[in-house]
């Protein structure tokens, strides 16, 4: 067989993946990355797959439907995967990872790999060829305005923000206690507020100053990143039941649930820097270090990073792409990551996967990657590809994936963390088959 080629633009999670898949494959890859040369506004690493908000990859249980797809992903070999259990911090029943780790051992594996150059430069034009578009929801102004001429195509724009990140030894442990909810360990620091501070912080949240963004719309924040003085806008008490709320964390010191807290999440190996989970924002730097510091034990907080603000860019998948994310109107090329329409981190790895799986074989002559709804991985492609003028980013959800088979010999099972279980280990047992077939096994790597 002659040697294969392909070209992949992009080294964030989904651009990582879809080289890896192509490598594993035996296709040689050329990976474009404008990185270091250039940076976005969200970048502060010269590594690849950084992570720009959160450290967490969300829930790593089956009764979660982004627990299920990243199983999926480690039985088809994923590097991402790999790395993020690899640079795994405690997280209670989440995947959290040390960013630094986690980037590292990721550019690495594919800067070591005999099959992968890396070209370290801004691609503006979508290349001839085999390729793989993985620029993400940050994709450079050059080819974005390259990637709106094709046809058939629009773009939504929508505002994404990151949380801000302190260091624990400038903590007040005397009004923080360490606890995970529902007595599932110990992996969070919560700061308990009674409804006397709750209210004076929503007060100072509403009054502070925001940063100014062009062309700024609450309208256009994506719900899974909106910020939290968007959120207080909406209501008094929407921060107290949501990333506020108490429910599941008794304070040792009262014996109660207190009436709010804000949960931090450590953020590296060493457990030197905790996010404060939820509090995505676009307040000024000062303003954020005075509205927060009114949290118990953040007065005298020390940020590693402040919360920041950035436009995301996501084209209108339904028509344009097919459920391998490939272009309908040019065969073997492919887009994958958030610009498609799939929300998360572990989505837009997944999509790079099933991109660079598809065209890997597409390029051997053994045709492309179809897999079914029952599987977290083919639910999420048939979303982005299925015709919805009203489509929005979507996380990996089990209302995406096909429903349990209820008829005379099998009724409808009542519990929901026992339906979506069995729904995951029908998911699973496919994905084993299908993975033998596809890698000669069924393991992960």
């Amino acid at each position: 067989m002659a040697d294969l080629h392909a070209t992949v633009v992009g080294a964030g999670l989904a651009g990582c993946e879809a080289a890896w898949q192509l490598a594993l494959q035996g296709v040689h890859v050329t990976l474009f990355e404008m990185k270091p040369e250039k940076m976005s506004p969200a970048h502060h690493s010269p590594l690849f797959a950084e992570l720009v908000c959160s450290n967490s990859l969300r829930s790593d249980r089956l009764t979660n439907a982004v627990g299920l797809l990243k199983e999926e992903m480690r039985l088809c070999h994923s590097l991402i995967m790999a790395a993020a259990d690899a640079a795994r911090v405690p997280a209670g029943g989440a995947l959290a990872v040390d960013r630094d780790t986690f980037s590292g051992y990721i550019t690495n594996a594919l800067k070591e790999h005999p099959l992968v150059t890396i070209q370290s430069r801004e691609v503006t034009d979508i290349p001839d060829g085999p390729v793989i578009i993985a620029t993400g929801p940050l994709t450079s102004d050059a080819l974005s305005d390259t990637i709106a001429t094709l046809p058939g195509l629009s773009t939504l724009n929508f505002y994404d923000a990151a949380a801000p990140i302190v260091t624990v030894d400038s903590l007040n442990m005397e009004r923080v206690f360490r606890q995970s909810r529902y007595g599932r360990g110990d992996d969070y620091l919560n700061c308990p507020m009674n409804e006397a501070e709750y209210n004076a912080f929503v007060d100072a949240l509403l009054e502070a100053e925001t940063a100014e963004i062009h062309g700024f719309e609450e309208s256009k924040v994506f719900e899974g990143c909106m910020p939290v003085e968007s959120m207080a806008r909406r209501g008094r008490m929407v921060l107290a039941f949501g990333p506020m709320k108490p429910v599941g964390l008794v304070d040792p010191r009262t014996g109660k649930e207190a009436f709010a807290v804000v949960q931090l999440r450590q953020d590296n190996t060493t457990g030197s820097l905790y996010n404060l989970v939820g509090f995505q924002t676009r307040l000024k730097w000062p303003e954020q270090k005075r509205v927060f510091g009114m949290i118990p034990g953040l007065d005298n907080a020390e940020y590693a990073r402040y919360g920041v603000m950035h436009r995301n860019t996501f084209l209108h998948s339904p028509g344009f792409l097919n459920a391998h994310f490939e272009m309908i109107s040019r065969p073997q090329c492919y887009f994958a990551g958030q610009m498609t329409g799939v929300e998360g981190y572990v989505e837009s790895a997944a999509s790079g996967l099933v991109c660079g799986l598809s065209l890997g074989r597409d390029l051997r002559g053994l045709g492309t990657v179809e897999l079914p709804g029952i599987t977290a991985l083919g639910a999420m492609g048939r979303y982005v590809s299925t015709p919805n003028k009203h489509f929005q980013p979507m996380n990996c959800a089990f209302g995406l994936i096909d429903s349990l088979v209820v008829d005379k010999q099998h009724k409808k099972i009542r519990n929901k963390q026992e339906r979506y279980t069995v729904i995951s280990e029908r998911s699973l047992a496919y994905m084993r088959d299908w993975c033998r077939d596809v890698y000669g096994d069924e393991a992960s790597c």
